[in-house]
């Protein structure tokens, strides 16, 4: 009997697993990989998401149902008032009056810590040596606390007497002391309060415009240069600024939020003054003071924070923040 012919091994098509087919086996490895990700998943964001209804959404939540009570000196009401808290609230003229507070103070504060930034994040791009100590210094003070910026401020350079700092430098120019925060006519507590503001906040914000900096290409400058344009303010109001739009509007709507949020400067600096309170302040005055009014205190943070939603999806429609680029 002849012996059949060998044959050769078809190229490209692989040999069967011992053992049973190759798929099952892929696809359950595939399932204990999927696993693996999404335990790890878990682990890395379950103390966050765990944290964030333990502490943000839940007291949300039970302010809520609080200003709709008569909640004074106690957590647990029981008498349901509707919304009387809230037409108490926008009928408080010492509540109007702090919002007009942060009026004053958004005024001030916000466009020069954006402009301090800009400049700062300008002046660290362009220089050429010590890059990495002068980006280190000016973002060092975000690190520290406004409690003790706030209290450095009052007790040491703006403390009203003629040995503060501030007070010392108007007597080598030849002017009387002031007291800084005595008293709202003048007003120099606005002074203190903007510098530790400007003086906190403004190397936070210089980051984020030295990285749209980076981003840049630089063939559009030198495709200005090409054309004629003059470095300095040609080159900055036609290519630099229309490149950082998008991060001047995110900036301007953090400034506006943290102005809105603005309480330990003016806590620490104005201690019990009924004058230069801003929303937070005011809140935690009504809240935690001696009628401690749960209610009206929950009414008005809600307001405020619907305040804060409006603001930011009105300033979102007027910068145009999160469009897409014009191609």
């Amino acid at each position: 009997m002849a012996t059949p012919p060998h044959r050769p091994a078809l190229r490209g098509r692989p040999a069967p697993a011992r053992g049973g087919p190759a798929g099952p086996a892929q696809s359950g490895t595939g399932r204990t990989a999927e696993r693996g990700h999404a335990l790890a998943f878990w682990l890395f964001t379950g103390p966050f998401l765990a944290g964030l209804l333990v502490f943000v959404y839940l007291p949300i939540g039970w302010s809520l149902w609080l200003s709709l009570f008569e909640a004074r000196s106690t957590v647990t009401p029981t008498e349901f008032v509707g919304l009387d808290n809230y037409l108490t609230m926008l009928s408080d003229g010492d509540f109007v009056r702090s919002l007009g507070t942060f009026t004053v103070f958004a005024l001030f504060a916000v466009p020069l810590t954006f402009a301090l930034s800009l400049g700062l994040a300008l002046l660290v791009h362009r220089i050429r040596f010590m890059r990495a100590f002068f980006r280190s210094a000016f973002f060092l003070p975000t690190a520290c606390s406004y409690v003790a910026a706030s209290l450095v401020w009052k007790m040491s350079i703006f403390n009203g007497v003629r040995f503060g700092l501030a007070n010392t430098v108007l007597g080598w120019l030849g002017v009387d002391s002031v007291a800084w925060l005595a008293s709202p006519d003048p007003p120099w507590y606005w002074l203190v309060i903007v510098t530790v503001r400007l003086w906190l906040q403004s190397g936070f914000y210089m980051i984020l415009f030295l990285a749209a900096l980076q981003n840049i290409p630089r063939v559009l400058y030198e495709a200005a240069a090409i054309d004629g344009a003059r470095p300095g303010w040609q080159t900055f109001r036609y290519i630099t600024l229309p490149q950082l739009r998008t991060t001047s509007s995110a900036v301007i709507l953090l400034l506006l939020i943290a102005a809105y949020q603005a309480f330990d400067e003016f806590y620490n600096l104005l201690d019990k003054a009924t004058w230069g309170r801003p929303p937070l302040v005011y809140l935690y005055n009504l809240a935690l003071g001696e009628n401690q009014d749960y209610g009206l205190g929950s009414a008005g943070a809600l307001l405020l924070a619907l305040l804060i939603c409006l603001v930011t999806l009105l300033q979102g429609r007027f910068l145009g923040f999160g469009r897409e680029k014009d191609a």
